[in-house]
């Protein structure tokens, strides 16, 4: 039994296409051989990272104020889940040529000093168990592999540096571009993911 945990940040909610794509992806595991837990960042949004939240996480836990507590438990928590799964799964559009504000939340309340990772005289060292990481990548337009797509080398870089080396990422591209070529991105990044998921859960 494998835990996989889905973080969709679409703002469309279930109507998301980077939402259908991992729909899709759960859709074609075997059934009994994972459980899904899920985050919706539209249905229940982060706050951006403030720097009294940050403070908290640097207070020895001993220490911590009842606020210091509330908010320390907001980044322990989903730290936890990362841990605690075996794959990692991510609805991603592309907003303005960047991953959601809402995904940016997340993301910066996973970066933690001895705990995700730390800095060691030979430079940063990732602390997390290296698991497979699945990206469901939506555009309007068509931009994997230029300039202007600033969401994968952020993720890559990002992933790599807590330890995830094993990143798969599936584009939908141009669904802003006419029906016949959002249908044509849809059904490759499905048939990619239907694939991926053999791979995954040979």
């Amino acid at each position: 039994m494998k835990n996989i945990l889905v973080i969709n940040s679409s703002i469309s909610g279930s109507a998301g296409k980077s939402v259908e794509l991992v729909q899709h992806f759960l859709a074609q595991l075997p059934q009994a051989q994972h459980k899904v837990t899920e985050i919706d960042l539209n249905a229940t949004p982060l706050a951006h990272l403030t720097m009294p939240e940050m403070g908290s996480w640097m207070t020895a836990a001993a220490e911590r104020n009842a606020e210091q507590q509330q908010l320390a438990a907001i980044s322990d928590d989903l730290v936890a889940q990362i841990k605690a799964a075996d794959v990692l799964v991510f609805g991603v559009p592309m907003y303005n040529f960047a991953i959601p504000s809402q995904l940016k939340a997340l993301l910066d309340r996973l970066a933690r000093v001895g705990v995700t990772f730390k800095y060691t005289e030979q430079g940063p060292v990732g602390l997390l168990n290296d698991k497979p990481v699945v990206f469901a990548l939506t555009r309007g337009g068509v931009y994997a592999n230029s300039p202007a797509d600033s969401q994968v080398p952020f993720l890559k870089t990002f992933f790599n540096f807590l330890g995830l080396t094993q990143l798969h990422f599936v584009y939908a591209e141009g669904l802003n571009m006419g029906p016949d070529s959002a249908a044509q991105a849809m059904s490759k990044a499905k048939t990619q993911l239907s694939a991926l998921g053999k791979q995954l859960f040979a």
